[in-house]
């Protein structure tokens, strides 16, 4: 089935999407209309680290997740103009909860996504303890037409700082796109999110289709830390520890007799 070169996407999902099963699992797509490019590829991709927690037992990709995960297989058929109208689509998106929720914070000096998310994060703390302060007055008063006045202002900023929660998640999926593919997208291997395998290396693995095995692990900063020095110093500390556990145990043999009396 590899070798027809119809297998063009995987995708690993990760546990709870599901109502009845719990276990993770892989989708896959075929295509038996590839652009030469792809013929003897396949794009693997590991979300089992991206998605939305929606209860204990539920995890979902929301919309903006799916829309991503989607840009990344746009860029890999090379559909480069779909991937640019998403990114128009947040922009239109974001521009329109900043005609609406005008201030200072959301004006900042530096244009980026990041300070713009900055300024959506200070909009929504300053919200919350507005909300915060509203509920608190709302359950200290006795009088029924201030406690009515005040109900509707409890209820209008709660939907307040649910809308001003959602744009923080629309900028968070914008930036984590942007930031590995770039504002006008450019295809590359993100380590343990996706890479594109050639059918030779698939077969080279025995026809393992499970993409973490192609995407590997996620990239992580160094902490610059010398491992052989931090070794010797966990085993110097751990040394210290089992003599003192030592010379704990032997007073407590020797006072042994004094416990049972």
């Amino acid at each position: 089935m590899v070798k027809t070169g119809h297998v063009d996407c995987l995708i690993s999902v990760a546990n709870n999407f599901f109502y009845t099963l719990t276990l993770p699992c892989t989708l896959w797509f075929f295509d038996k209309n590839k652009r030469e490019q792809n013929r003897d590829k396949i794009l693997f991709i590991d979300s089992r680290n991206y998605y939305t927690v929606v209860e204990k037992t539920l995890n979902e990709w929301n919309e903006w997740q799916m829309r991503n995960i989607n840009a990344i297989v746009w860029l890999y058929r090379g559909e480069t103009d779909k991937y640019r109208n998403l990114i128009s689509t947040y922009r239109m998106w974001l521009n329109d909860f900043f005609n609406r929720y005008d201030n200072a914070a959301l004006q900042p000096v530096e244009k980026s996504w990041q300070t713009y998310r900055e300024g959506i994060e200070a909009t929504l703390a300053c919200f919350k303890g507005n909300l915060k302060k509203l509920e608190a007055d709302m359950k200290a008063t006795r009088k029924r037409k201030e406690k009515a006045e005040l109900k509707e202002l409890v209820e209008e900023t709660t939907m307040q700082v649910a809308e001003i929660t959602e744009a923080l998640d629309v900028i968070n999926q914008l930036i984590w796109l942007v930031d590995k593919f770039g504002e006008y997208g450019t295809y590359r291997d993100i380590p343990g999110l996706c890479r594109i395998a050639d059918i030779s290396e698939v077969e080279g693995k025995n026809f393992s289709l499970t993409p973490g095995a192609y995407t590997g692990a996620e990239e992580t900063a160094s902490d610059d830390v010398d491992f052989t020095a931090r070794m010797k110093e966990i085993h110097a500390e751990l040394e210290k520890l089992q003599n003192e556990s030592a010379q704990i145990f032997a007073t407590i043999k020797a006072n042994e007799s004094l416990l049972w009396k």
